[in-house]
């Protein structure tokens, strides 16, 4: 592959040089333009960008090591071609290790000039192609992987309004519970916060304590809405809503921690808990957060066999289970919010979603 109208730029303090050297390639095909020095050379560069440089590398001043440097910095595409004596050819062979095309030993000889010169302008050619192909390939895989982002997003939100749709499906089921899916998720973002928990985890958290009954849609209506106290069995069939839950959601891949914590949500601190038993730190932090903020909304709303507790008498009797059903170190936490603070995040839930 020949590059025609390649600008050359010869380089080199003997004036007899620079005009065969001038004259072989315009025959050639190559306009060239010659400077007696390295800093004539990097003038002319400045206002005329060439393809190839070929620079003799003893010269009076800067030699031609420092303009295959400087070239290098400023222009690395630009091809660079050294001139050397005999004697110079392991400054000329450094020079390769600095970014130099090759090397031409004087006398020099038109044929191989011709040649080199060639070979070092199809190689430029190359990498410039090759650069931009791969910038060309870079921009392609931002562009698809946004639009693969987008996507993602677009099906993300589809999944939430799914499960925000039969979360919501459940919560009218058990309808004295309310708003208790969206009410307690919030309680859990407010205790996480107070815990200091990373943002990048607070929305699994909010997830998860969301989602945390789903499994309730596998449960019997006779058991789940029976007014009165569930025998042995009933008790062993609700227990079964957190591995209902679980099996539901394990194959939506971005809830990732949320569906440990719907699995493991009854789980108590001691170890008395189920599906597994799981105890102390074996818990996933958001499922210790979350049976705080569930037991403060369980007790504080109204239910069929009881009416709801103060906010202290659910706090007293939270304190008295820590270390057995409560993480202290949550409960702790727990302790330090203030009433005003679960107040602000009830009015939120309730202008969101006003009871019908």
């Amino acid at each position: 592959m020949r590059q025609e109208n390649e600008k050359i730029l010869i380089v080199d303090d003997e004036p007899n040089i620079r005009t065969i050297l001038s004259r072989h390639l315009t025959k050639v095909g190559h306009p060239c333009t010659i400077a007696e020095n390295a800093q004539r050379a990097m003038d002319l560069l400045e206002t005329d960008p060439h393809g190839l440089v070929i620079t003799d590398i003893r010269m009076p001043g800067r030699d031609g090591v420092w303009l295959l440097q400087a070239v290098k910095a400023r222009w690395p595409d630009t091809a660079v071609l050294m001139i050397t004596a005999l004697d110079d050819s392991q400054i000329a062979i450094n020079c390769l290790k600095l970014g130099a095309y090759d090397y031409l030993i004087k006398p020099l000889h038109l044929e191989e000039v011709t040649l080199a010169t060639q070979s070092a302008l199809e190689k430029r050619h190359l990498v410039i192609e090759n650069k931009s192909y791969q910038e060309e390939l870079e921009t392609k895989v931002i562009e698809r992987t946004a639009k693969l982002q987008d996507a993602l997003d677009a099906l993300e939100l589809n999944y939430d309004n799914t499960l925000e749709a039969l979360v919501a499906a459940l919560d009218a089921r058990e309808h004295e519970t309310g708003n208790h899916s969206k009410r307690v998720a919030q309680y859990t973002v407010l205790l996480s916060d107070s815990l200091g928990i990373p943002d990048t985890d607070r929305q699994e958290i909010y997830r998860g304590a969301f989602l945390h009954d789903i499994g309730k849609i596998g449960v019997s209506d006779i058991i789940l809405l029976k007014p009165g106290k569930l025998t042995a069995e009933e008790w062993d069939e609700m227990r079964r809503h957190p591995s209902i839950g679980y099996d539901i959601l394990k194959q939506i891949g971005f809830l990732g921690a949320a569906v440990k914590m719907v699995f493991s949500h009854h789980e108590r601190f001691d170890g008395q808990g189920y599906p597994k038993g799981l105890r102390g730190e074996e818990i996933p932090l958001g499922a210790r957060i979350f049976s705080v903020a569930d037991a403060f909304d369980t007790m504080t709303t109204d239910r069929p066999y009881r009416k709801a507790l103060t906010a202290q008498a659910a706090r007293d009797e939270i304190l008295r289970c820590s270390g057995s059903q409560f993480d202290p170190r949550v409960v702790e936490t727990f302790l330090k919010i203030t009433e005003k603070d679960w107040q602000e995040v009830q009015k939120k839930i309730a202008n969101r979603h006003p009871q019908r």
